[in-house]
This record gives structure tokens, C-alpha cells and sequence, in this order.
């Protein structure tokens, strides 16, 4: 365990990761700030990254290094090491020495010829059925330290839930803007079936197909021509 004194120092650290308000603030701003408490409180001054696990797919939504990218990727090349593991399985994961034959044997000898002596990767809270990890990434360290690995896993617990909670904010941005794009589309399709029916006198159906023809005729969105003849009342653009 942490020997008390650590707390007066990394106390306002973590309690500044439960500030970050998500509407001031981008992924790649909180991951800044993770990264930011991390150099502060842990030893090493590691490297960090977070990777997320959706529909099946890893990708690492962002990192503080390249060298932590890439060994990332690596990761999920191979499809195993220890962000791939804690991810998946949601619990943590871990190399002590790189440089010694491990679970993971493939991946710990290219994390050592990239400078890397030691990874942790602890699992994201799930939320909504996306699972993930935050990975430290150093190469000094070794995590048979008893307190390194319990600043660590402190470290984790107040760092992954701002994390993993803005990336699913973000998220639900986008799906909302998605979402309202699609809507608008609707509507404008609608607009231009409903012209359609009442000049030509044609059904919803054949309203619909006179678009779609026009369409695939001129490797054109339906929307794009319904726009244009609802603001034009020229079908084909002529």
C-alpha cells in the first residue's frame, strides 16, 4: 500500500480528474489532463493511452506518445498484451519486465526494443456496452513495486472514469448529430415526394422511385436531388 505521505501529494491531483467538466472540454483535452496528473504522481513519468472496445473493433481514442500508440497497435495486431486482455476481460493486466519471457512473449519483446520495461493496463468502467483500458506505458519502473503498483492502480481508478465518460459524451454527440442529419434528410426527401405527388399526381411509392431513379442516373444522393427540386423545382438539374 501507499505509505501516507503520498496522499497529501497526490490527493489534489486526483481529485482535480473529478473536476474536468466534459462541456469545457475534448477528449484530447482531459486525455492531456490525465496524462498531466500522471507525470505528477507517478513515477517514471510515464507514457499513457486509452483503448477502447467497440462492436468488436480496439482502437486507441487517444495517447500522450507515439511510442504508446504504437505499441498499442501492436497490441491489437497481435490480438494480445495486456490492453488487449484488460479490455476485453475487464480485469488488469500486466508485463513486469519486458525483457523476461512472459504471458505475452511476442508483444513484451517489441515493447523492449521500443525502450519499454514494464505495462499496466487497467480496465475502463463499462458504460453502455463499451468496454476499454488505460495503459501505462514505462521504462524505468517495475510494478514489483508495491507502491508504485498501488499509486497506480489510484491512479487508474480516478482516471478512467473521466476518460471513458467523455469519449461515450462524445459519442452520444455524434450520434445526435447523426441522428439530426438523418432526420433532415427525411424531411426534405418527404418535401420533395409530397411536390411530386400533388404536380404528377403519383403515389408516396412512385413519388419515391421518380428519386431514386434520378439518383442512381446521375450518381447522386436522394437527398441532394430532393433538395435541389424542392428549391429549384428542376428534378434532374437541367
Amino acid at each position: 500500500m501507499t505509505v501516507p505521505d503520498d496522499d497529501a501529494v497526490v490527493q489534489p491531483a486526483f481529485e482535480e480528474l473529478g473536476r474536468i467538466s466534459f462541456a469545457a472540454h475534448s477528449l484530447e483535452s482531459v486525455l492531456q489532463t490525465v496524462t498531466g496528473v500522471a507525470s505528477r504522481v507517478l513515477p517514471g513519468e510515464p507514457l499513457t493511452s486509452v483503448t477502447i472496445l467497440d462492436d468488436g473493433r480496439y482502437t486507441t481514442v487517444a495517447a500522450s506518445g507515439n511510442v504508446a500508440l504504437e505499441l498499442d497497435k501492436v497490441q491489437y495486431r497481435l490480438g494480445a498484451g495486456p490492453c488487449v486482455a484488460a479490455a476485453s476481460t475487464g480485469e488488469s493486466a500486466e508485463i513486469v519486465d519486458t525483457r523476461a519471457a512472459g504471458k505475452w512473449p511476442d508483444f513484451a519483446a517489441l515493447a523492449a526494443a521500443a525502450g519499454c520495461g514494464s505495462v499496466l493496463s487497467f480496465p475502463l468502467p463499462v458504460r453502455e456496452k463499451v468496454a476499454g483500458a488505460l495503459n501505462v506505458y514505462n521504462k524505468e519502473f517495475t510494478v514489483t513495486d508495491e507502491r508504485t503498483r498501488a499509486l497506480i492502480s489510484r491512479f487508474a481508478d480516478y482516471a478512467v472514469v473521466p476518460v471513458s465518460n467523455m469519449y461515450l459524451y462524445e459519442s452520444a454527440v455524434e450520434r445526435a448529430q447523426h441522428l439530426a442529419a438523418a432526420l433532415d434528410s427525411r424531411a426534405v426527401i418527404d418535401q420533395a415526394k409530397g411536390i411530386l405527388m400533388e404536380r404528377y399526381k403519383l403515389t408516396a411509392d412512385l413519388a419515391f422511385q421518380a428519386l431514386t431513379r434520378v439518383s442512381m442516373e446521375t450518381n447522386t444522393k436522394v437527398r441532394d436531388i430532393a433538395e435541389r427540386f424542392v428549391r429549384t423545382g428542376d428534378l434532374r438539374g437541367n
